[in-house]
């Protein structure tokens, strides 16, 4: 079982991104995702990305097709108090024990019948929004270049920060993960190391409450 991809929920438009820039990383391909109210900006790794997501239609985002979900107190953290990050998983057996009692959310950029399978967290909303879409089986390589100036390659491990009063069942579906921990804290966060930390070095981004060392 392990990470397909990470969001974070932008504060202004994307514009956060440009911090990667700046800091050696190439960034991939950008879309909007129709009826879902909201675009990204995204970075590619050997097996993983991380994607910068804002609101961008509100009337998109405000349907009951999208608040349900619950993504739409996701991309509104800031007015929600929810946790702006959504962890999402590969669609494999291994992690098929996650999303026995999850929701499902068609998006009309799928065909009827590929759905994302989620779990909105509403009762837990410093949890991650957390989802694994419809293609089944571990990712294939990515078409986008992963040559990035600063010589990262590979995602290791990613540590959610939370506060100690979060739902101790959904942390249980991740004990022994390979890549995944939850560790307390009075702030929400997240570490992403990435190649076992070989060269030593630590970047702070806090416009996205992020530290990613490498």
């Amino acid at each position: 079982m392990l990470i397909d991809h990470i969001f974070i929920s932008s504060r202004n438009l994307g514009m956060e991104a440009d911090l990667f820039l700046s800091a050696g990383f190439l960034e991939g391909i950008n879309r909007i995702h129709p009826g879902q109210g909201t675009r990204n900006r995204k970075f590619y790794f050997e097996n993983f990305y991380l994607e910068i997501i804002w609101e961008n239609d509100p009337w998109e985002l405000e349907s009951d097709l999208i608040r349900k979900t619950g993504l739409t107190d996701r991309v509104r953290f800031e007015a929600s108090g929810f946790s702006r990050f959504g962890l999402g998983l590969e669609n494999t057996d291994e992690s098929d024990s996650v999303f026995l009692e999850c929701e499902y959310y068609q998006p009309i950029y799928f065909p009827e019948g590929m759905q994302f399978e989620i779990l909105s967290n509403r009762e837990n909303p410093a949890l991650p929004w957390t989802f694994r879409g419809p293609f089944k089986g571990p990712k294939t390589d990515y078409a986008e270049s992963l040559d990035h100036s600063n010589g990262i390659r590979r995602l290791t491990q990613a540590i959610f920060q939370i506060p100690e009063s979060a739902q101790i069942e959904f942390l249980n579906r991740f004990q022994d993960h390979p890549q995944l921990r939850f560790e307390p804290s009075e702030k929400s966060g997240l570490l992403l190391e990435f190649d076992g930390r070989s060269q030593g070095i630590f970047l702070e981004f806090p416009r996205l409450d992020l530290v990613i060392s490498f």
